[in-house]
């Protein structure tokens, strides 16, 4: 039985809206503290903020960066937010793959600029989102996996939450497979991340549920398991 406390040490609490505020991202860190979530999830220009209130916990700060959501600019510019995040304090980064680049079939493009953002994470863990709302086929979404774990992804990631679909049970089967298939290989752990439209503990269950039963409970860690938030850590 997977109970509400559990999932809750899952959770990046997010905010990535038009209308963030420092106060509003010191509301939500406050959330976090009491809630014992796993990170708390911004945009690089409220990391620092969110850095400082958390000092002292265990809650890791995650940053959206790399021209999140669309990652429609030069590599250039991906890596200097990026840099940016890290130099804030970020612990954790998730960026959006070139998704138009995987669909024209320009894999080498993807999985360079992937390398190339995991250099510029320094220590801090990568997370690759595949928007695989976007990506539609399972075999596109099996690439987007493949292309993100050999380019150094700590974790991939459903979505943005940006688009619809966003997180579906398919795509997240796909992509724990692809993980299964790399561990098989390699003895090398990558996390799995849900994210996108996730906010009833039904539905927080049968992701948690899906990832345990192809990689085993012992997998069932925040080092290798998140699901990305904004409402469902209030309704747990």
């Amino acid at each position: 039985m997977i109970t509400k406390q559990q999932l809750l040490t899952y959770i990046d609490l997010t905010t990535l809206n038009i209308d963030d505020t420092d106060d509003k991202v010191v509301a939500l860190c406050k959330k976090g503290i009491e809630k014992n979530v796993a990170a708390i999830c911004v945009y690089p220009a409220f990391v620092g903020i969110a850095k400082q209130y958390l000092k002292g916990s265990d809650i890791k700060v995650a940053s959206v960066a790399g021209c999140f959501p669309a990652a429609q600019s030069p590599i250039e510019i991906k890596i200097a937010e990026v840099e940016y995040a890290v130099a804030c304090g970020a612990d954790e980064i998730d960026m959006v793959i070139s998704v138009g680049k995987l669909i024209e079939g320009k894999f080498n493009i993807v999985i360079n600029e992937i390398i190339a953002i995991k250099e510029a994470c320094n220590k801090a863990k990568l997370k690759c989102i595949l928007e695989t709302g976007a990506l539609k086929t399972p075999e596109l979404i099996t690439k987007a996996a493949e292309l993100a774990i050999y380019g150094g992804a700590d974790f991939i990631k459903t979505s943005t939450g940006k688009i619809s679909p966003a997180a579906t049970i398919p795509a997240a089967e796909v992509m724990i497979n692809a993980i299964k298939k790399y561990y098989d290989s390699s003895s090398l752990k990558v996390g799995f991340k849900a994210a996108g439209g996730i906010s009833t503990y039904e539905e927080a269950v049968t992701y948690t549920q899906l990832f345990s039963n192809i990689l085993g409970e012992d997998w069932l860690t925040p080092d290798l398991f998140r699901i990305g938030a904004s409402q469902l850590a209030d309704k747990l």
